[in-house]
């Protein structure tokens, strides 16, 4: 039940931002598989990992592959972000959004396939790998997610987080879109990107290299490794199956819709409402 109110939620969302499909009447080919049912079986294997050549065709009513097209095309279109900022925008409707500051870090996933957006892991003996780099609100939301290769340094996805977090509605006036602060780890110490993020009207606060141990920062930061553990509960998140970079990305803005919305139940106190997959 629990899980089919997370379908029925980002259905309901999702739907209206697919876009029309006109209707062939001279040549209709082949009936197009059900919409919903592809979603459904995307979140079946987004949650459980298996691959989408094992998807249960009875149970789901469509096949895996006609799941990784419909994955692939919903991306193109953009409504994987459209869903996203739908999300967010009810979020802060009711008041459980927090832009008084920003958290950012990263996380490596290896990837076995290679592909795009794939590098030498320093962490893991230079084996292929890649970056889940994430920035969240204050209370964990995630407000944007970016791939890369494993090899890139953190500090240099500090101003693409910024820019990627999309203009946030939900109540009358000006949309939300910068933070007023930004936190972040020693990964990100960099006179450099300092000046660069209080151009962009943020006052950062990032911990330096080579002092005392113990920055204070761990009690603001540590809602970032929780969303990105949250991130890395959907199985098919913690090893990078895909080649192309992005099916991938896909998944992640799925995952953060996801999330957004068991956010937005639980402070609705819906039933359903676990804060975490």
């Amino acid at each position: 039940m629990r899980e089919q109110a997370i379908v029925d939620g980002l259905w309901d969302r999702l739907a209206p931002l697919l876009p029309q499909r006109p209707r062939r009447f001279r040549h209709p080919g082949r009936l197009r598989r059900d919409d919903r049912a592809a979603l459904a079986g995307i979140l079946y294997v987004l949650r459980t990992g298996i691959g989408w050549q094992d998807l249960p065709t009875a149970a789901f009513g469509v096949s895996g592959s006609t799941c990784w097209r419909r994955l692939a095309e919903w991306h193109e279109q953009g409504s994987w972000q459209r869903l996203h900022e739908v999300l967010l925008a009810e979020l802060r409707a009711v008041g459980a959004l927090d832009l008084a500051h920003a958290v950012v870090d990263s996380s490596h996933v290896r990837a076995p396939q290679k592909g795009d957006h794939t590098g030498p892991s320093p962490v893991d003996r230079a084996r292929p790998g890649s970056k889940h780099h994430l920035i969240t609100d204050a209370g964990g939301v995630p407000l944007a997610v970016i791939l890369t290769g494993g090899h890139r340094n953190d500090v240099t996805q500090l101003l693409p987080l910024i820019e990627a977090i999309p203009p946030i509605r939900g109540r009358r006036g000006r949309p939300l879109r910068r933070p007023k602060r930004i936190y972040a780890d020693r990964g990100y110490d960099h006179d450099k990107y300092r000046r660069l993020v209080r151009q962009c009207g943020i006052t950062p606060v990032i911990a330096r290299r080579g002092t005392v141990h113990g920055s204070g920062l761990g009690r603001l930061r540590w809602v970032v490794e929780r969303t990105l553990a949250w991130l890395h509960a959907f199985k098919r998140l913690r090893t990078r199956h895909e080649r192309r970079a992005d099916i991938h990305q896909a998944l992640l803005s799925l995952a953060c819709s996801t999330i957004c919305l068991r956010r937005l139940y639980s402070h609705r106190g819906a039933p359903s409402a676990a804060a975490r997959p």
